[in-house]
């Protein structure tokens, strides 16, 4: 199988347009990126984690998101490839890269493949949610919204569970604090914005009723689990709903290419 097989058309935003703009686009069709073009030409990425890093940059931090244009944010989080790329290789490119594979020809953009369209696309895989998870990095719901991020950013991680006496109580994502922090720009006064964002904590915009599976669930049900519900990964239980680790859709990739899949 070809990239070309499997490629869909990316959602599109002009590095001239806002920060704001493009945030609205990725909530109206629930994604995490956009690809960044200027005409026909691919300029690079905009994700939920770049515009988190930029809203809470000292340069922009008292910017609203509509005053920022989508290129401050845009990253290069991409990989040009042919139509013929084997699915293998691609896999492969994915997991070394860390970005997306824009697939390219002649100079016109033909589409993109992201983790979603190679898991998606996989095959039957073997193995339990134990041999894909990660270390969780977590934070309780009292801590700071700013701490948060500063973690997300820090680590290169997309979510954080949070904790409850022992229990995950919630998860707070790069969408929630990139929404927070565009709705407290746009929203609160310049002269209120660095005491409110201070004091803003993660409960107040963390996301309840966590999907979550367990150390023996097999990959293949975590992965049908985050694909139907469109989410960025799943923290994993033991028995006693003590949160043991976290896959993310980057883990499953890396998880792939070791056992070269799809």
């Amino acid at each position: 199988m070809k990239v070309k097989d499997i490629m869909t058309e990316p959602i599109q935003v002009h590095k001239a347009d806002t920060v704001s703009h493009a945030m609205e686009k990725m909530n109206k069709f629930n994604t995490r990126r956009l690809l960044v073009v200027n005409g026909g030409d691919v300029q690079g990425v905009i994700t939920m984690r770049s515009i988190a890093r930029k809203l809470g940059s000292g340069k922009s931090s008292n910017l609203p998101a509509s005053s920022l244009h989508v290129a401050t944010a845009t990253t290069n989080m991409f990989v040009k490839v042919l139509p013929d790329m084997d699915i293998k290789d691609a896999v492969t490119l994915m997991d070394r890269s860390g970005g997306v594979l824009v697939v390219t020809d002649n100079g016109k953009i033909h589409g993109w493949v992201t983790p979603h369209e190679l898991m998606k696309n996989a095959r039957a895989i073997k193995g339990y949610a134990a041999d894909v998870m990660k270390e969780a990095i977590s934070v309780s719901p009292g801590e700071r919204v700013a701490h948060a991020r500063r973690l997300m950013l820090d680590k290169d991680i997309g979510r954080l569970p949070v904790i409850e006496n022992g229990i995950v109580a919630g998860i707070i994502t790069e969408r929630d604090v990139a929404n927070g922090m565009m709705n407290f720009r746009n929203l609160v006064p310049d002269n209120q914005q660095d005491e409110r964002i201070r004091n803003l904590i993660v409960s107040d915009i963390m996301t309840h009723n966590v999907k979550s599976v367990r150390t023996n669930t097999p990959i293949s049900e975590v992965i049908s689990l985050i694909l139907t519900e469109n989410i960025g990964g799943v923290p994993v239980l033991n028995l006693r709903d003590e949160m043991v680790g976290i896959i993310s859709r980057r883990s499953i990739i890396k998880y792939f290419a070791s056992m070269n899949q799809p």
